[in-house]
């Protein structure tokens, strides 16, 4: 079954949204030549949007020769339109889920903020402000580490909210937390040694940490966290790769004591711990867990971004790193882009300095709470008490446990049919079998509406 995905408040128009997913499912093969289209009023109905727009798409579609119209018969793929890939997902190249009928879905991706209550008024009036106030020298090349000005701010905002223990020239920004991944390859992976990753991790990190060709060593989570009795001493790793305050995938938060070993470890082996604190601001029992990196910022780089409570748009990160790893961190930094935009990083600077980050986390706590809440509540219901709900204390996403059930490609596919998008704890895990049966549920981005809504749906499949 071939899905269409329509967003609704998204700049780029409804016909250009399905225009460019029909012809993609046409050439990739997920819609076959000779298949039958629904009719422009039966789509239009299914996806609760203008028949306008669908009418617009079909003729945009059928000028362009992906499809071809028949008087009185319908619209249908044109022949000869496939192009073999090189890679597809396991779930476009299924071909149970190749058919006609085309839907929008309630999407459970997780680390997704809610953009809706971004401050744009209160951002808006200070970018304004330091237009206005700001001399030119700040639309020339800017310092590779960052403004001061931001770097100062945040070297005592994150000692205040996070025990990081820094001062403002150990901070470099970044372009979000996927360059502060990039420059540790650059800076540690450079002679080939292991690094030690938790497993499972995130897919994205352990592709861009592997991408040096340096050996990954996994070691396996519980509940708390990495499992510090398993690291290996003679491995003599570059790093340990960690998430200490929600463990991504799994939500654990690593108690003190195993924080100790290791930072232990790291002593005795040589190596760096790096700590990415992705988004450990909300915690929704009691107050945030203070950083690995305050034990230790000798050994620890510490890695943070505001794309998941801002923007993701912003593609605002920062890496502190130890004092011996400034110099060559910043020239690494000067050579991947120069630096980052000088614009952002002052209005970032004075929204911190005045107070609005803070205001904005703790409104974005409570509503992130209530919808976590939400969550909970609709699980349960709707699973009488037949799952394990775990990872619900801290952030954006929680997961869920389901015994005796396999997340395979027929299930989640059944989901999709079903208007339902999960995303499997398998996905995340380098040594298969262990998590079939749990799936994420990033919340922070949906309506209430839809967090019941889908979590219903999601009842009805799992039920049967």
């Amino acid at each position: 079954m071939i899905w269409l995905s329509i967003e609704k408040d998204r700049e780029l128009p409804l016909t250009r949204q399905i225009v460019d997913q029909i012809s993609s499912a046409i050439l990739s093969g997920r819609l076959r030549p000779g298949e039958q289209l629904p009719s422009t009023r039966e789509l239009a109905s299914t996806l609760r949007i203008s028949r306008n727009a669908i009418m617009d798409a079909y003729e945009q579609l059928v000028a362009e020769g992906y499809l071809v119209s028949r008087s009185g018969s319908g619209t249908y793929v044109e022949d000869g339109v496939y192009l073999e890939s090189g890679h597809q997902s396991k779930l476009s190249s299924s071909k149970d889920t190749v058919n006609n009928i085309l839907t929008s879905f309630i999407d459970f991706r997780s680390g997704l903020p809610y953009l809706e209550l971004f401050p744009y008024k209160k951002w808006g009036n200070l970018a304004q402000e330091i237009c206005g106030e700001a001399e030119s020298s700040i639309w020339s090349y800017g310092d590779p580490q960052g403004r001061e000005e931001l770097r100062g701010t945040l070297a005592g905002y994150l000692h205040r909210t996070r025990g990081v223990n820094c001062h403002p020239g150990q901070i470099l920004i970044t372009s979000g937390a996927v360059q502060a991944l990039t420059l540790v390859v650059k800076l540690l992976l450079n002679d080939q040694r292991p690094f030690i990753i938790e497993e499972p991790s995130n897919n994205d990190i352990r592709s861009i940490f592997c991408s040096s060709g340096s050996p990954l060593i996994p070691i396996q989570v519980d509940q708390f966290g990495i499992k510090t009795q398993l690291l290996p001493v003679e491995s003599h790793p570059a790093f340990v790769f960690t998430t200490p305050s929600h463990q991504f995938p799994l939500g654990g938060n690593l108690p003190v004591k195993r924080r100790v070993e290791l930072i232990q470890f790291a002593r005795k082996s040589s190596c760096f711990i790096v700590e990415d604190d992705y988004d450990s601001e909300y915690r929704y029992e009691g107050f945030p867990v203070s950083s690995l990196q305050g034990l230790d910022p000798d050994r620890v780089i510490y890695i943070g971004s505001f794309s998941k409570i801002l923007s993701p748009a912003l593609r605002l990160g920062y890496i502190v790193v130890p004092e011996n790893l400034v110099q060559p961190c910043r020239e690494i930094k000067r050579l991947l882009d120069l630096h980052s935009p000088t614009l952002e990083q002052l209005v970032m600077a004075k929204f911190i300095k005045e107070g609005h980050l803070g205001k904005h986390i703790a409104r974005m706590k409570k509503l992130y709470k209530s919808r976590r809440d939400h969550v909970v509540k609709e699980l349960n219901t709707g699973f009488s008490g037949s799952i394990q709900i775990s990872g619900d204390k801290t952030g954006l996403h929680l997961i869920v446990q389901f015994p005796g059930r396999i997340f395979d490609d027929q299930l989640l596919n059944a989901c999709l049919e079903a208007g339902v998008r999960v995303y499997p704890v398998e996905e995340h895990a380098l040594i298969k079998g262990y998590h079939q049966d749990k799936i994420l549920l990033g919340y922070g981005h949906l309506e209430m509406e839809k967090i019941i809504e889908g979590i219903r749906k999601l009842a009805n499949v799992l039920g049967r």
